[in-house]
């Protein structure tokens, strides 16, 4: 048996700017995981989540294809991640087998709360690398991440694939977006083999090293977003106030620069202000695109993260889930998390992930 994970994420700084084409953003992978192991099996092949045990799906093959007992899923990001993976196997001479596919993940509570950890990346590059090894695929960090962000932006259709990045790589990275129309039009020209050996346009990505004085901090606010929908809300707003949302790009990819200089320079100072600026661009872009990016308590989430002397600012699309706190490792986060205790904050125990294999 197989058995792979992946990471989930949260974004530290550079949200809704870094859906533009080389636009940055900085994003941290946290020691919670999706699971994904893979066996082989002879007459049918399944897959079964333990969080979603009553839609577990049954298959066969037809040919090279998998045919399903059943439609009505909500399997898309992992199906998709299939999808893509056998396309990649059988372009390199593969032959299709039946296999039980078990997923299990950390990134939401038992009790079905949602963290806005970044799931639905997290289960497509597991999904992607278990069964990379299944069918014995050579992948490097770079191909896989190609191969899973194919297969996620096929099934959401928008957002920058930080996501994906931040489960692939580890760690804190810099992450610039990729053109993803000219992705749309590359998938219809060349085959997956081809794609993931060529440079992808504006794409980068740096792994960062934090100073050593710098602790990170996470609360959640118990108000889960749907990050596509207000990303597209803003996608909406962006053609009617040009002239503020390419000041809002402006002024995010200003203070993304600061905060990158921050971490070469091993420099606290430096990234807490890159994140306060970024929090103020962000309130710039919530008043005129009419959202609300910042909730009440994501606003007294931060407000006691300051009086600590931490940075603060949302993570994300916003809209609730979590916020996320820079400070000093000589402030005790306890005292941090009674405060946000007693406001309904509830503090994750969360890990910066370093991924080594």
């Amino acid at each position: 048996m197989i058995e792979v994970k992946a990471p989930g994420k949260l974004y530290l700084a550079g949200e809704y700017a870094v859906v533009e084409t080389g636009y940055p953003a900085i994003l941290v992978a946290l020691n919670q995981f999706v699971r994904v192991s893979v066996e082989a099996s002879k007459d049918y092949g399944s897959i079964i989540s333990r969080q979603y045990q009553e839609d577990s799906l049954y298959w066969r093959r037809q040919g090279n294809q998998m045919v399903f007992d059943n439609r009505d899923n909500p399997f898309h990001y992992i199906l998709s991640g299939i999808k893509i993976t056998e396309e990649y196997a059988r372009l390199l001479g593969k032959e299709m087998l039946c296999y039980h596919l078990k997923i299990d993940s950390d990134l939401d509570s038992p009790d079905g709360k949602k963290y806005g950890l970044g799931s639905s990346a997290a289960v497509t590059v597991a999904t992607v690398k278990a069964l990379c090894a299944f069918y014995e695929l050579p992948v490097s960090k770079d191909q896989l991440f190609k191969l899973a962000a194919i297969a996620h932006f096929e099934v959401q259709g928008n957002g920058s694939l930080g996501d994906i990045a931040a489960s692939v790589y580890g760690g804190f990275l810099a992450y610039h977006s990729f053109d993803r129309t000219w992705l749309t039009l590359a998938r219809k020209k060349y085959s997956l083999t081809e794609i993931i050996e060529l440079a992808w346009p504006q794409l980068q990505i740096e792994l960062l090293e934090p100073p050593e004085n710098l602790s990170l901090l996470i609360g959640w606010t118990g108000s889960p977003a749907s990050t596509s929908h207000l990303v597209d809300a803003v996608g909406l707003k962006k053609a009617e106030k040009q002239r503020l949302y390419t000041s809002f790009l402006t002024q995010s990819k200003q203070c993304l620069e600061l905060i990158i200089q921050g971490f070469h320079e091993n420099s606290l100072t430096l990234i807490q202000d890159g994140l306060q600026q970024n929090r103020h661009a962000l309130a710039d872009l919530a008043g005129f695109s009419k959202l609300e990016i910042e909730t009440p308590k994501l606003s007294r989430l931060i407000q006691i993260a300051e009086s600590f002397g931490g940075v603060a600012k949302s993570s994300g699309a916003g809209g609730g889930d979590c916020g996320i706190v820079v400070l000093n490792k000589q402030i005790p986060s306890q005292q941090v998390y009674t405060k946000w205790l007693a406001e309904g904050i509830e503090p994750l125990d969360l890990q910066v992930h370093n991924v080594t294999e």
